[in-house]
């Protein structure tokens, strides 16, 4: 990714905001990079060198700055990445892959060779994929040794290195100090939870993302309450609770997790961000959907609104089948029927701090692939058609855990998907979007969409997909934003009716 020094230069003197998670700026005389805000003195131009992620500037030698904080930085690579293959593949490393697998099998689930994946990371952010993954554990190791009150063993374990010796001389190498240098006065117990920040790029519509959410929270799984998101987890046979609260003031969200095992810690923080779409660059995005007469007003009313997507791929995958011609609260209500009847309970004990067991509705764990690919869906009131159609989904999942993960580009993943019995290209679109987060994804024939776009003229599915290609790359935002603004419409006739 070419960046153009002189603006780069003004972007770091000026502190611009708008450049955060765009680029890092590393000093020769300091051997520090930074982030574009950083309140340190402003260095002179000519020592200044500039890299599109932190992975680049770390593995050319420098160390992170301690005040500006670059583990804060917005994650915006994967979106602003121009190879699909890049994209994808920080997608993987943020999920952990190379945590486990090899730069090969890596590449393999890209359908390319490893030497092609290692140049496209080299012409694009000026690092290999092994330097990102180690770069992803020392930015999280920092985060946690600065906010949460972990001992150094359980940082190291938590960040995903294998020893504490390994950690300790890594965290040497890098700042240039023992891990132990590095914390801070911590008030938190760690027995009230894990708490770590998750930064985005402003604005961010927290009350938008939150109210989609808790239409579709499935009941005993998930709860909104108090302004705050709330779940329970299940992650290699571990059970958890993560909540969820906004902190605008920091640009940030308030993660909090109670779970068993430390070392899963980094993947949960993955995950959460992906649900939350925290990595979106999401100005430029609603600059380009501004562009549109439909979606110019739906933007500028409702600035920052995120794609939200969810803890589990298989999980979602079900709610969409379920959402099938049917209105949301009824998915919601059978989805609550599902996970009650065939899921685990929640185990005792992992109420967090601000209450989301005991007096909250949280109960259960949303049921395992294996449990719903043998279950009689029928006894809980789904069809034949729709009980066949998730009892399938199950079963291949089963035969092939990575069914839902296991595609190349969007295109590959809506045939991929349709090709299961009870999956059309509605609901192969809306899981694209949510599920796999696949920011172009488009549910064309969405009945709400249609009625959003009615006053255009727009009556028919054809007539909305062809319109919705000015929209691209970013037709899942679009999707988001004719949704929230047909969801204001009818508040405001309940609103009318009710007065």
């Amino acid at each position: 990714m070419e960046l153009d020094h002189k603006i780069c230069y003004r972007a770091v003197k000026s502190r611009d905001a708008r450049f955060d998670g765009r680029f890092f700026t590393a000093v020769r005389t300091t051997g520090i990079y930074c982030r574009p805000i950083c309140p340190a003195m402003t260095p002179k131009e000519e020592n200044c060198l500039f890299f599109s992620c932190a992975a680049a500037a770390q593995e050319a030698g420098f160390r992170s700055c301690l005040r500006c904080r670059p583990e804060l930085s917005p994650y915006l690579i994967q979106q602003l990445s121009k190879s699909v293959f890049v994209s994808r593949a920080l997608k993987l490393i943020d999920e952990g892959v190379l945590d486990e697998f090899s730069v090969d099998v890596l590449a393999g689930r890209l359908g390319i060779s490893e030497r092609h994946l290692r140049r496209l990371f080299q012409e694009e952010l000026g690092a290999s994929p092994l330097a990102v993954c180690q770069t992803r554990r020392i930015l999280l190791a920092k985060q946690l040794l600065s906010e949460t009150s972990l001992s150094i063993s359980d940082v190291a374990q938590a960040s995903g290195f294998g020893s504490i010796r390994r950690f300790n001389d890594v965290i040497r190498q890098i700042y240039q100090c023992m891990p132990s240098e590095l914390r801070r006065a911590q008030e938190s117990s760690l027995s009230h939870g894990i708490s770590v920040r998750l930064p985005y790029r402003p604005p961010y519509n927290w009350q938008a993302v939150v109210d989609f959410l808790a239409l579709r929270a499935t009941p005993g799984v998930e709860e909104v309450r108090d302004g705050c998101y709330r779940r329970t987890i299940l992650l290699a046979g571990s059970c958890g609770v993560v909540q969820v609260s906004p902190e605008p003031e920091e640009n940030c969200l308030r993660l909090t997790i109670r779970f068993p095992r430390l070392s899963a810690l980094g993947q949960i923080v993955s995950r959460v961000k992906q649900l939350f779409d925290c990595s979106a660059n999401i100005d430029e995005i609603g600059e380009h959907l501004r562009q549109d007469e439909c979606l110019e007003q739906l933007v500028s009313r409702c600035p920052g609104l995120r794609v939200p997507g969810g803890w589990s791929r298989f999980e979602l995958a079900v709610r969409a089948i379920l959402g099938q011609q049917v209105s949301v609260k009824a998915a919601t209500a059978m989805a609550g029927k599902i996970a009650k009847t065939y899921g685990m309970p929640l185990p005792d004990g992992l109420a967090l701090e601000s209450g989301v067991v005991g007096s909250s509705v949280l109960s259960c764990i949303f049921p395992e692939p294996q449990v719903l690919a043998e279950a009689d869906l029928t006894v809980v009131g789904l069809t034949k058609a729709r009980a066949r159609a998730i009892s399938t989904l199950s079963a291949a999942v089963v035969e092939n855990e990575r069914l839902l993960d296991d595609f190349v580009d969007l295109e590959d993943a809506v045939a991929k998907l349709s090709r299961l019995p009870g999956i059309g290209e509605w609901t192969a679109q809306y899981i694209a979007m949510r599920a796999l987060r696949e920011p172009d994804a488009f549910p064309g024939s969405d009945l709400g969409l249609l009625r959003a776009v009615s006053c255009e003229g727009i009556d028919k599915p054809s007539a909305l997909v062809a319109r919705a290609e000015r929209w691209r790359p970013w037709r899942a935002y679009a999707v988001m934003y004719l949704w929230h603004g047909a969801s204001v419409v009818e508040e405001e006739k309940e609103s009318v009716i009710c007065k």
